[in-house]
């Protein structure tokens, strides 16, 4: 063991006998002649404890942390009335030698307080019983027993609180130990402030009793023992009994003043100032009426100016320093809240955890972009957030935030858009110019570079915006580079909305959802579909570009199938069907579904490649290569000669081929939808814009 561990030992064990030794010693003052001396010191000790004790009870943040206060007010009280004891020995056995037979305290406390007048004496003493007893321990008392049994009552209910923390992952073990160790200590200490009242209260008869048998058995003695005329008996022993009286009292009064400190403190936190003035000060328009008051009273005929207007005008200062020092107070923890929040952003910038982090979407700018946007940070700020809220519309859930950086790796008129830090897209382009989409048209006559439209890769030409008038009379519109950058990036997040539906969102949408469709995902989820198989149906949705605004619709629809299919595909293409008039209605135009179809040859083609078990499920998909190249180039030609046109349409096809047909279209042009034909919804107007054939 330790040098430092055995000094430790030794001074608990000498602390211990210490104690130990004073109450043997307390004990010894009730049998045992104790010479004056000894009293004085005694009831001198007496009273810097009750000091000692009304100190610690205004200065304590809370009651629990003045436990052992039920305790202390035994051995103090105890000490009270075994040193009256010893003083009513003193008193009975040498009072006829004088006032100053007990001690030189006992006299002075005669002399001082009851100014040689035993009459004044008995009637502080008094006084002093009556505050003590029925104002302060009562008072106290009732706060105690109050206090013990809501206390007792509130047990089971803060218990279940821990406990629901607990199983919640708010709180560890060791501070449900805590919390639970603190409610013990909460109902133990007011039950035993409960009971530890009754010790003044006892204390206040007991010190009645000794003080009427001092006097009369004081002039007994006197009158009796030692020849002394009763005028003088009555005269000394009066003084020396009401002179014990004041001196066992005041400590008991200071005491019991902690006492009701302590249990009418409550829940409040802080000391006993902190409390009081804190909240007394805290409404200076309470302040200033009482001031108003004050100057009301000075002014009153008869009445005393100096002390009225003194305290109008200490009441006045008050009211009106009060909101300054708020104010300080606010501005003061407004700073230290935010340098804290800088150092925590500080060190959690600079920590190795956050390297790891990667922004779901992030804007990587070149040095000459970045100035530019930087110096427009609050439109470019506003424009996306106006796309997020468009995308949240459109789509049914929130894309996540748009991080913007800059990096000097990329050239200085280049930016990238990443996706959980893979790069999507890089791109030129160019401040300060207007692009001209061209397309398959004819070309402006103006000078200007041609380039590919970074968002659908049409044609287009960079111009100097000197010439934006000219374009614009010959029927162009140029658009700025801002607008090129944020269409892009909208259409690099529209491409890439399954990688953006996290299942931290998908739980937030549910979360979201009426009672009625939580509780369904609780019928369902885990028993016929998992959580994850929820957020891969809406995320295969999400890639070919169908809304899950309608989550409810979407759920009802899973809810239906999910016991008689496993695949996800095979829900998804459920889930279609049953929201065919969302997907019809966000592909019409004009009222009218424009579609092409696949043709009965391409039909019969996809058909016969399906593979299906006995159940009659498709299995495998097994076409032929060649046949596969052929589709993709007569597809692509009728596709193309459509979108000259300008039209807006949906190929249609097979329910069972449709998923197959896709994934050969999609690597050709990526947002064309296609669709079955029990996607159809009715009542949709149907316009045959041909077949591919």
């Amino acid at each position: 063991m330790a040098t430092a561990d055995v000094i430790t030992l030794e001074r608990a064990k000498s602390r211990d006998l210490a104690f130990a030794g004073g109450i043997v010693c307390i004990l010894a003052i009730l049998f045992l002649p104790i010479p004056p001396v000894l009293i004085d010191m005694g009831l001198a000790l007496s009273i810097a404890v009750s000091v000692l004790i009304l100190m610690v009870a205004l200065w304590i943040q809370k009651p629990l942390e003045f436990s052992a206060f039920p305790t202390v007010l035994l051995i103090v009280t105890m000490l009270r009335l075994a040193l009256g004891i010893a003083t009513t020995r003193m008193i009975l056995s040498n009072g006829h030698h004088g006032v100053s037979a007990a001690g030189h305290v006992i006299n002075g406390f005669s002399q001082f307080v009851m100014s040689g007048d035993f009459v004044i004496g008995i009637v502080v003493f008094i006084i002093l019983i009556t505050v003590n007893f029925l104002v302060i321990t009562k008072g106290a008392t009732r706060i105690a027993e109050v206090g013990a049994r809501f206390t007792l009552d509130a047990i089971p209910g803060k218990q279940m609180a821990i406990d629901a923390d607990l199983n919640a992952g708010l709180i560890d073990d060791k501070e449900a130990q805590q919390r639970r160790r603190e409610l013990e200590e909460e109902s133990a200490f007011f039950g035993s402030m409960d009971g530890a009242s009754k010790f003044v209260r006892g204390e206040a008869v007991a010190s009645l009793i000794t003080i009427a048998v001092n006097i009369f058995g004081g002039i007994i003695i006197g009158v009796t023992r030692h020849g002394m005329p009763l005028s003088k008996a009555a005269d000394v022993f009066t003084k020396l009994s009401v002179g014990d009286g004041l001196v066992s009292q005041i400590p008991a009064l200071i005491v019991s003043l902690a006492a009701g400190l302590l249990v009418s403190k409550g829940g409040t936190r802080g000391t006993a100032e902190q409390a009081v003035m804190g909240q007394l000060g805290a409404y200076p328009r309470a302040l200033i009426v009482s001031a108003a008051l004050m100057f009301l009273f000075a002014i009153v005929p008869g009445m005393p100016l100096i002390p009225f207007a003194a305290l109008g005008v200490l009441l006045g200062f008050v009211a009106y320093t009060i909101p300054k020092r708020l104010a300080e107070q606010q501005a003061a923890a407004k700073a230290k809240a935010a340098a804290v929040e800088e150092q925590s952003r500080v060190e959690t910038k600079d920590s190795v955890k956050e390297s790891l982090k990667t922004a779901e979407i992030e804007l990587c700018l070149g040095k000459h972009l970045s100035v530019q946007l930087l110096s427009k940070h609050g439109e470019i700020a506003h424009r996306v957030n106006k796309m997020r809220r468009k995308f949240a519309q459109q789509y049914g859930f929130v894309v996540p935030d748009i991080k913007l950086s800059d990096s000097l790796s990329l050239p200085p008129k280049s930016y990238q858009v990443k996706i959980h830090g893979s790069v999507i897209a890089t791109q030129e382009t160019r401040p300060g110019e207007l692009l001209v989409v061209l397309g398959d048209g004819p070309t402006p006559d103006v000078p200007g570079d041609e380039v590919r439209e970074p968002a659908f890769g049409m044609r287009a030409m960079w111009i100097s915006d000197a010439y934006a008038a000219e374009v614009k009379r010959e029927g162009f519109s140029p658009v700025d580079s801002n607008s090129v950058l944020l269409t892009h990036l909208s259409e690099v997040i529209r491409n890439n909305l399954p990688q953006l539906l996290s299942y931290k969102d998908m739980r937030t949408l549910f979360d979201r959802l009426d009672p009625e469709y939580k509780r369904l995902i609780d019928d369902i989820c885990p028993s016929q579909i998992s959580y994850s198989g929820l957020q891969a149906v809406l995320k295969l949705l999400l890639a070919e570009r169908v809304s899950i605004r309608n989550l409810h619709l979407i759920l009802e629809a899973i809810a239906e199938i999910a016991p008689h299919a496993r695949r996800t595909e095979q829900l998804v293409e459920h889930v279609r069907m049953r929201i065919s008039q969302q997907i019809c209605g966000d592909l019409a135009e004009g009222g009218a579904l424009n579609v092409l179809r696949l043709g009965n040859r391409w039909d019969l083609v996809f058909h016969q490649s399906l593979r299906r078990d006995q159940k009659g499920d498709v299995i495998e998909f097994d076409i032929d290569p060649r046949l596969v190249e052929q589709f993709g180039t007569e597809a692509t030609e009728a596709i193309k000669q459509k979108l000259k046109e300008a039209h807006s349409f949906a190929i249609v096809t097979a329910p069972d081929a449709r998923p197959y047909v896709r994934m050969i279209i999609e690597r050709l042009f990526p947002t064309l939808p296609v669709l079955s034909h029990l996607e159809i919804a009715r009542g949709v107007e149907i316009r045959s814009l041909g077949t591919i054939s």
